[in-house]
């Protein structure tokens, strides 16, 4: 690595993650299911304080799922921050629908609720809130606005495992949120991602488009 290079975050992967690794290789299951990714599931919705976790391929394809699990179409509309990674916007045109920017607070640098507010149309069927830079958005005031105006949250907490909301972990402060394992994130699995939720529905319509629409029991062991 070049000494001129400054990486946002180096990921440390010790001689028990090694060990781990070869031993799901050993174990044959290295696809979509298989113990650890059980484990991993169960663990991770435990520490966000979530009923749910559903593991993805990573953070996008993450938020991607989340829209289409909402029925998210052309012609709808979500609102996200001016200022975040490409992903965030992207999800939303995977689906068909708009991604409308709405400005920032200059000292979170996450959304602005009153940006958003200015924002809402018939057409706004939910917001991606980004906890930037581990810092979370103002989830008091999106949570009245999507009550008031019947639209959902999604957390985009790619980069926010274990921030506190005035005492609630993100993750389970909307419909669902979103993490990303990408290598310079808090916690890595080189890619992946998790969606979290404490709605029973959602996570259940999530899971069945996550895995093609198959039952569990008919996914392919590889």
């Amino acid at each position: 690595m070049s000494d001129s290079f400054i990486p946002v975050s180096k990921p440390f992967i010790g001689e028990r993650e090694k060990k781990l690794v070869l031993d799901a290789l050993d174990s044959g299951w290295v696809s979509s299911i298989g113990k650890y990714i059980d484990e991993f599931e169960t663990s991770f919705a435990r520490y966000c304080g979530t009923e749910f976790a559903l593991a993805v391929s990573n953070g996008t394809t993450g938020l991607h799922l989340a829209l289409a699990a909402l029925g998210l179409r052309a012609g709808d509309e979500v609102i996200v921050p001016d200022l975040t990674f490409v992903a965030t916007a992207n999800a939303v045109a995977y689906t068909g629908a708009t991604p409308i920017l709405a400005d920032i607070e200059p000292d979170t640098l996450c959304i602005d609720p009153a940006s958003v507010e200015s924002l809402i149309s018939e057409r706004t069927k939910a917001i991606i809130p980004v906890h930037l830079y581990g810092h979370p958005a103002d989830m008091d005031r999106l949570s009245e606005l999507g009550n008031a105006h019947g639209f959902d949250i999604i957390e985009d907490a790619a980069e926010a495992h274990g921030a506190e909301y005035k005492g609630r972990r993100v993750g389970g402060l909307g419909k669902c949120g979103v993490f990303s394992f990408y290598g310079n994130k808090v916690i890595t699995t080189g890619e992946g991602g998790m969606l979290t939720t404490n709605d029973p529905e959602f996570y259940q319509r999530a899971k069945r488009l996550r895995d093609s629409g198959n039952e569990p029991a008919a996914q392919v062991f590889s």
